[in-house]
């Protein structure tokens, strides 16, 4: 009896996922960096919470305007490709079907079966068989701008609160340390997150999330200390 296997895949996942994880990144390392920053200048609490505030917003609407833009791009080619893909197979039928047989022959396919297989795709979808085969393109990948801004700005938000609410919460006289300690907290959780969800090692994407965070905000706490010196 044929029992169907089922396979769970997480490519589907590749588009949000990719946009969630840095819009949270960027809000978590941008907005305490900012903060640790202005702190080390020798700023008032309030100053500091501004500052904070103001990164915030400003980080959200340019994480949602750059996703959108660069992403909007990439859908902009994506839809070009398959304007002159589909024009040439309208035009030049024979030459589309000796193509798509080649890529499956290139991938270790025999030329006969090959030829075969690109008559029967086409056959059912010229079009989606070449996007998928010949360009790379499918409903699994393809560019999804609205998506991707809605979900970088979105998540930039929440990073960028994370570091927010500890600024408020903590006396000023330690604030820095305890902004870096638990930003450290946050991204290590944000990396662990990403790589449990798009099914990779936990601990690596943990540790290099972590660093490079630790490294920007150590740069903008040293930036920031010394213009409180010369200032």
């Amino acid at each position: 009896m044929y029992v169907q296997h089922r396979e769970r895949h997480r490519t589907d996942r590749i588009g949000w996922l990719r946009a969630a994880v840095l819009g949270a990144n960027d809000g978590i390392v941008s907005t305490a960096s900012l903060v640790v920053g202005v702190a080390a200048a020798h700023s008032t609490a309030s100053d500091v919470l501004v500052a904070g505030v103001a990164g915030l917003v400003a980080g959200a609407m340019s994480m949602a305007a750059g996703e959108y833009v660069s992403v909007s791009s990439q859908s902009d080619t994506e839809k070009a490709d398959l304007d002159r893909e589909r024009k040439e197979l309208a035009t030049e039928d024979e030459s589309e079907r000796n193509e798509l047989a080649a890529v499956y022959t290139s991938r270790g396919v025999e030329p006969a079966l090959a030829r075969q297989v690109a008559d029967q795709l086409m056959s059912h979808d010229a079009l989606a068989t070449h996007a998928r085969d010949e360009l790379g393109i499918s409903d699994l990948t393809t560019a999804r701008p609205i998506q991707a801004a809605l979900a970088s700005a979105g998540t930039f938000a929440v990073g960028a609160a994370m570091p927010l609410v500890t600024t408020l919460v903590t006396p000023r006289t330690v604030l820095i340390p305890v902004v870096i300690a638990t930003s450290i907290l946050f991204l290590a959780l944000l990396g662990g997150f990403g790589a449990h969800a798009g099914g990779a090692p936990v601990m690596k994407a943990a540790f290099r999330v972590t660093f490079w965070g630790v490294l920007a905000m150590a740069l903008t706490a040293g930036v920031g200390a010394l213009f409180g010196a010369v200032v």
